[in-house]
């Protein structure tokens, strides 16, 4: 139990906790230390940690079958007015915590070409399985927050540049985001399911695009 615990859950928190803190650092980086006032910037996941967002959710994903896990942790505290450059330093934020996904997940990768070296059987195939886990997740958590809806990360990328009041007010329309992606990515889904038919666009668009990137990394 504890095994297929670390086995499927410790990556999907390590992939949401160190994508966070990373938009921690990229903002301190570019001048605002809002997260390191506040101790986020923090390894330890009691900091960071969401009870829905980063446990139930994720589990409830596995055990329902959905066909791919994401979730969030708290998310970190940034004054974007303090960005030297707030335009330009919006989007440097934004995109650090889908870099460091897709950085996890091809260090992942890397590990897990060594993993055949290891002697014992049972550590080798635990070895195995997390590290594919860790690119897996990883890869997940970075597409689906490459999505252009707030409050995903994708939403700053492409229009946090602008100053336009219609844009902002996108921007900032985060439980009306929330929401969409909630309904869309695990309530019709499952539904549908228990109706006898299949409806899940936005998860197999999540699927696609992560099956073409995982396989390039695996």
């Amino acid at each position: 139990m504890i095994i297929s615990a670390c086995i499927n859950f410790v990556p999907i928190i390590l992939a949401i906790l160190l994508h966070e803190i990373a938009h921690g650092y990229a903002a301190l980086l570019c001048g605002d230390d809002t997260a390191r006032r506040f101790g986020r910037l923090s390894l330890n996941p009691l900091r960071h940690i969401d009870l829905f967002g980063t446990i139930i959710l994720p589990a409830l994903l596995i055990f329902s079958k959905t066909g791919f896990v994401f979730g969030w942790a708290k998310p970190v505290p940034v004054d974007f007015s303090n960005l030297r450059h707030p335009r330009r330093d919006t989007v440097i934020v934004a995109a650090a915590g889908i870099l460091t996904n897709l950085t996890l997940a091809l260090i992942s990768a890397g590990l897990l070409k060594l993993a055949p070296g290891i002697d014992h059987r049972l550590t080798q195939s635990i070895v195995i399985l997390f590290l594919t886990n860790m690119v897996i997740f990883n890869v997940v958590l970075a597409v689906f927050n490459a999505l252009p809806i707030p409050p995903l990360d994708g939403s700053k990328i492409l229009l946090g540049w602008s100053d336009n009041y219609t844009v902002r007010c996108f921007l900032n329309a985060y439980r009306e985001g929330t929401l969409f992606i909630l309904i869309f990515v695990f309530v019709l889904p499952v539904a549908a399911r228990y109706l006898g038919f299949d409806f899940n666009p936005l998860g197999y668009l999540l699927i696609k695009v992560s099956y073409l990137l995982t396989d390039l990394l695996l």
